[in-house]
């Protein structure tokens, strides 16, 4: 197995096992984190695992030689204007097909997406700084791109599970399949762009756009609208990546 990918995987389970794995015993005591604020502590531990785990993997590698470069890595603003819409247009690909088919009720105006984003980069945004800046294109150097991402795609769905059993959480009481097929279509989602542009923060971008406008629009359980969802999500990834690499070519 390739070294880093070893390591991060090794790393962020080691992780998350013991932050959400506490999380998990009280639970099945029936302690919420409402009840304990305290657990908040593991809890965001296991949240930040892939995070954690992408700057020792990396600086085990030699893949960086400080967090400085490791922030600048992550987050490389300069991007062109095309590529931020093209994670607008995939966020709403993401929620419209759900908010249509399922049906939805409205937690929050649309404009405090804003106020949400920011907030999303600790709740969930800055796991891209592993799945995305690091697995996902060292499997792409020895397995095709459909194969690596569905790779990609389901240890993500397996790295959420514990949280399906922590009372408090958003993920408690819900849908694992369901949630396993917004993982799917996410996973595409993000590894184009990140195929695309080669941007590890447009991924982290539209993460938090996804986290957010799942924050702010209840999806009524209706699993039909999560498949529609990850379809549109792949076929645009595919056919971005398409157009992409056509205009590579006449460019050459």
């Amino acid at each position: 197995m390739n070294p880093l990918i070893r390591d991060y995987l090794l790393c962020t389970f080691s992780i998350m096992i013991i932050g959400w794995g506490i999380c998990v015993t009280f639970s099945l005591k029936g302690v919420s984190l409402n009840d304990n604020y305290l657990l908040y502590i593991p809890y965001l531990l296991g949240g930040w695992s892939p995070t954690i785990a992408s700057f020792f993997a990396l600086k085990k590698n030699n893949r960086i030689t400080n967090g400085k470069e490791w922030l600048k890595n992550i987050f490389d603003f300069k991007q062109s204007v095309v590529s931020y819409c093209m994670v607008v247009f995939f966020a709403v690909i993401f929620i419209l097909p759900q908010c249509l088919i399922s049906g939805y009720e409205s937690r929050a105006p649309l404009f405090t997406i804003f106020v949400m984003i920011p907030l999303m980069l600790v709740g969930g945004g800055l796991e891209e700084a592993g799945w995305r800046y690091i697995l996902q294109p060292e499997l792409e150097k020895s397995l095709p791109f459909t194969v690596s991402t569905l790779i990609v795609s389901i240890i993500w769905w397996l790295w959420h599970l514990p949280l399906f059993f922590i009372q408090g959480v958003f993920q408690y009481g819900q849908n694992y399949l369901a949630f396993g097929i917004n993982v799917l279509g996410l996973s595409f989602a993000l590894a184009s762009i990140r195929k695309i542009t080669g941007s590890v923060w447009l991924c982290v971008l539209f993460h938090c756009l996804a986290n957010a406008l799942s924050g702010i629009y209840d999806i009524n359980k209706n699993i039909w609208g999560n498949i529609a969802a990850a379809i549109l999500l792949i076929l645009c990834a595919y056919v971005l990546i398409a157009i992409t690499d056509k205009i590579k070519r006449c460019k050459s």
